[in-house]
């Protein structure tokens, strides 16, 4: 039997920020996200840049937790606080569930999400009267 040692994996380069950084302490995670140009991200800066696509675009795909009590980028470093959660029936995923939220500069949010099997939410700005 051979005794294996835990390395921490090497630091990485955040092409966002610019900054050496290491995956956070007792995460599985890598500690970054890459974009679809293959640009390393830190969660920190995955928030903002996630943040500032929801301000623009007006839509995010983010996640319903098991409590649906928060919705959340993929590594949850950002994160909004839900509402009232409405079950409802759905013709082919056979539930959805709808909640509300206040997103990044305090506009109003709604995410719903399909089925019992998932935690993607698919969330739009709620538009103004």
């Amino acid at each position: 039997m051979t005794d294996e040692t835990f390395t921490l994996p090497p630091p990485f380069h955040c092409d966002t920020c610019g900054l050496d950084a290491y995956a956070p302490a007792g995460s599985l995670g890598t500690g970054y996200g890459v974009d679809d140009k293959g640009r390393k991200c830190c969660y920190q800066c995955c928030a903002k840049v996630d943040a500032d696509y929801m301000r623009e675009h007006g839509r995010m795909t983010l996640y319903l937790d098991a409590s649906k009590r928060k919705v959340s980028n993929w590594p949850g470093s950002l994160a909004f606080t839900t509402g009232a959660v409405r079950k409802g029936r759905h013709n082919i995923a056979g539930v959805r569930y709808d909640t509300w939220f206040m997103g990044p500069d305090n506009t109003s949010w709604h995410a719903v999400q399909y089925g019992d099997n998932t935690q993607i939410a698919h969330c739009k700005r709620v538009k103004r009267a």
